[in-house]
This record gives C-alpha cells, structure tokens and sequence, in this order.
C-alpha cells in the first residue's frame, strides 16, 4: 500500500470518501513525518494538537456527510499568515513571541473547508529573500540533493519552508505569498506546482505586508489539481481587504481541461536572456511542443520593457517594505530593546537594530532613499511609470494569446551560502517572475524536467487577470506530457 504521505491531496480526498483511512490516521502520518524531517528547518512552530482536532472533527463531518472540501487534508502554514494564538514571526526576532488575537481571512477559510494545520512554515525574513537563507531562525534546506553530492542546497525563497515540506511530503500542500516570484521559483526549485493568483484574487488581511501592492497569497503543491483544490478554498471577496476583488471563485478542479485546442500559447523573445543555461532552453522548447501536442497554436509574442522589470521591482518593493515596516518599533508587539537612560528614539533605533536582519535593513535603506525629497521623483515616481509600461506590454500580449509560456527561473537549486555575499546576483533569480508580480497576473510555475545533475527545473505560465483557469489549464495539458515523476531519496 502506498504510503498516506506519498499521497496526492485529491488521492487523500478519494481515500477518505471511501473510507480506506481516517483523517487522524492521515494527519498522524503527517505528523510523524513532520517530526521525522526536523534538520530540513522547514516548520517554525508544530501544531500536532491543532491538527488533530482538525482531523476528528474532520472524520465527524465525513461520517455525517457535511464535509468541506479540504476535510482531514494536512497543510503546512507560511509564517507570514497570522494564525490565532498561535506565534507567528514572519522568521524575524522583531516579532518573537508574537501571537496574534485574529486569524487571517486565508487561512480562516482553509479552517472551514476542514484543512488541518500541522504547523507555521519558516520563510526569508519578511518575505524579502530568494533562498530562505535570510530567516533570523537559520536557512531551509532543500530536501533535493545534486547526483553525486552531498551539498546542501536551497529550497528557493520566500516560500522556501512551504516548497521543502511539500516536496519532502511533510503535507499535501502549503500556503505561500508571492511579491515577485516566491511561490514559483521555489516551486521550481523542489520539483513541485505553485500557483500565484491574480493580484486580489485571495485576500491580503492577516497576511503581515512585504510590499502591499505586489504581495498575493497562493498555493504550493505536488501537482495542478492540488493547486486548484487548495486555490479554490482559500479566493474570494473580504470586505476587510480593499484590494480584494469582488468577483466569483470558479470551480478550478472541477473545470480543469487538458485539451488546448483554440487557444493560443505566446512565447516572449525578450524572455531569451543572453548567457542562457542550454538545458533551460532546451527546456522551454519542450515545452512548446508539448503545447502544440495538446492542441495549442504557438505565437512569438515581445515584452519590450521586460529588461526594465527586475530595476523597477527593486525600487517599487523596497519603498512599500519601508512604510509598511515603520511599525514594528518596540512599543506595540515584539521584541523591545530599551537602552537604559535612552530616550524613545533611542529605543526605537536600538529594537530596529536587533530585530531586523541585514536584508531586510538593506531593503527599508533602499526604499527609504528612493522615498525621500529629491530623489522620489527620480526614482519612485520612474519606477512606477515603468511598472505602467510592463502591464501595457503584457495587455498588447495577450490580444494575441490566450497564456505565455516561459522558463520559471533561470537555473536550478545551487548551494546554501553560494550567493549570499552578492545581493545582486541573488535578486537575479527573479528576473522570469517579476514582470508577471508588477501588472498583477496570474502565473503558475510546473514541474517539467532535470537538469544534468538531476535537480529539477520549472516552466511557467503567465495568464489574463483573473484567468486562473486558463493558467491551471495549460499548466494541466504541460504536466500530463512532461510526466515529471522524479522522486527524493531520503537523507534526512
């Protein structure tokens, strides 16, 4: 019998329909592997008790026949979702010990639909990494290994403890946020799906703010149909959120279609950077052919301003990290350093100090620059014109096709501590993801292939503003001809 944690999420829900275990069973498995998986760093906090409560009232509503659709489906829990008495740190000792009173609207909706918390995921600090190697609580290690190796390597970041524990099989699925590109690139990273939504689509309250305008809550997960599942649960209109959108949520899994015939799959040319890894190349043209396979017509698209994208993110995020960080100064929640005899600025000054990591310092001083008299105009104000621009472009796009196609990331998995020292190269590994973040679309990253030193590596699809279907669509016709099944030696 195959092992509940090598379980898909929809092949948990069919054995739990037909009664081939109970939710406590699945979700004790789960724990136990949870336990079992501890020097991957991945969880923060274990919540075994939470869990199983979830997982009995789970089995009462099966049995009574009133189930939610994720009843007994054990989930892993970014750190950046408030979580009710439960401590919630964003992976910052600014926020040590916090533990908020309220539950964020996403992870409120999970609750009802009967999904089991096992615990709050470690993450970049405020989000603001590509590694998950910035957490003040020590650096997520990929369960992946390179043939022949023994180095360890990075799950990709933000969402780097949600991408390991999926990939890793400590849950079905995880939440993630995606500013621009951590749930994707990380998926890509550990051979599994994630999904970014449509800017609005899933709300934003109770989720602690990196950069309010590009920050979405979304899914990582082994597959399409797992993300669909999970996506269908937690989108939807929160009168608390301002931007969230009051649209209807569609029934993702249920509508979910292999066959691309009539639509169009757009291939960016400025997405064919200089200096190329072939694999990746070679990649992406897989990729258009297993497009056309399933009936899609293929069309060279051009994104003229997508040199610009990664500059513009780089302005625009760290300006909003800079206002919306100005409140954790000691005297609300978190840590507090009070230098005796200093005054409040003095207190403020020293918390921000101890509490804050270097790139998140380095992020609030960038933003802060370019937020200040003589420069906003300069910079900002540029930047934001150039953020018009790029979703221009991605408008021009898409009256000629109906999803872009492109690589998720622009190489595999590499080594902890391989990047840290040059921040430059580090915000590189956004360069595929970024422009999507900037106009608000939905983008979904897909498992597809490895590389020579079988590690995997990702293709992505880009889709229309609230076209997660088409997206989930095409990301389902690539999975069926991929066939990505490569699978994880244990080591840990």
């Amino acid at each position: 019998m195959t092992a509940l944690t090598d379980l898909s999420l929809a092949a948990m829900k069919a054995g739990l329909a037909a009664k081939d275990f109970t939710a406590r069973e699945l979700v004790a498995a789960h724990v136990a592997a949870v336990e079992a998986a501890r020097p991957l760093n991945a969880f923060l906090v274990e919540t075994p008790d939470h869990a199983l409560a979830a997982a009995d009232a789970a089995d009462a509503a099966l049995a009574a026949g009133n189930a939610g659709l994720l009843a007994g489906i054990p989930l892993g829990i970014k750190d950046l979702f408030c979580t009710k008495g439960v401590e919630t740190t964003a992976s910052s000792k600014i926020l040590q010990g916090f533990k908020p009173t309220y539950e964020s609207t996403v992870t409120s909706k999970l609750f009802e639909a009967g999904a089991a918390m096992l615990g709050k995921l470690n993450l970049d600090e405020f989000a603001m990494g590509s590694s998950n190697e910035t957490s003040a609580y020590g650096p997520v290690v990929s369960p992946w290994r390179a043939e022949g190796s023994t180095a360890k390597l990075v799950p990709g970041g933000s969402s780097g403890g949600s991408s390991a524990a999926v990939a890793a099989r400590l849950c079905a699925a995880a939440t993630g946020t995606d500013t621009g590109g951590s749930i994707r690139q990380p998926a890509a990273f550990t051979g599994i799906a994630g999904i970014k939504p449509t800017y609005g689509r899933c709300s934003r309250w109770g989720v602690i703010a990196f950069a309010s305008s590009l920050d979405q809550p979304g899914v990582l997960a082994r597959d399409v149909t797992d993300n669909a599942l999970v996506l269908e649960a937690m989108a939807g209109f929160d009168p608390k959120d301002s931007t969230s959108l009051n649209v209807p949520v569609p029934h993702y899994a249920g509508a979910l279609s292999a066959d691309l015939r009539g639509k169009r799959v757009g291939i960016p040319k400025e997405y064919r950077v200089e200096g190329m890894d072939p694999q990746l190349v070679k990649l992406w043209e897989d990729g258009v052919a297993w497009a056309k396979d399933a009936g899609a017509e293929i069309v060279e698209v051009s994104l003229p301003h997508t040199q610009e994208a990664l500059p513009t993110y780089y302005i625009v995020a760290p300006a909003e990290a800079s206002s919306n960080l100005a409140r954790y100064d000691g005297v609300r929640y978190g840590i507090r350093v009070a230098p005796e005899g200093g005054s409040l600025a003095d207190m403020y000054g020293a918390t921000r100090a101890a509490g804050f990591g270097a790139e998140v310092k380095r992020r609030i001083m960038i933003g802060t620059y370019v937020l200040s008299a003589g420069y906003y105009d300069a910079y900002y104000l540029k930047a934001q014109k150039v953020r018009a621009l790029i979703a221009q472009d991605f408008e021009r796009a898409f009256q000629s096709c109906d999803v872009l196609l492109t690589p998720t990331a622009p190489t595999a998995a590499f080594e902890l501590g391989s990047k840290t020292a040059d921040p430059i190269a580090m915000y590189l590994n956004d360069v595929f993801t970024v422009p999507a973040s900037l106009a608000g679309l939905p983008a979904m990253s897909i498992p597809a292939g490895l590389d020579a030193q079988g590690l995997p590596l990702g293709l992505q699809l880009i889709g229309r503003p609230l076209d997660e279907q088409g997206v989930l669509n095409a990301a389902y016709a690539l999975e069926q001809r991929a066939a990505f099944t490569a699978a994880l030696a244990r080591w840990w």
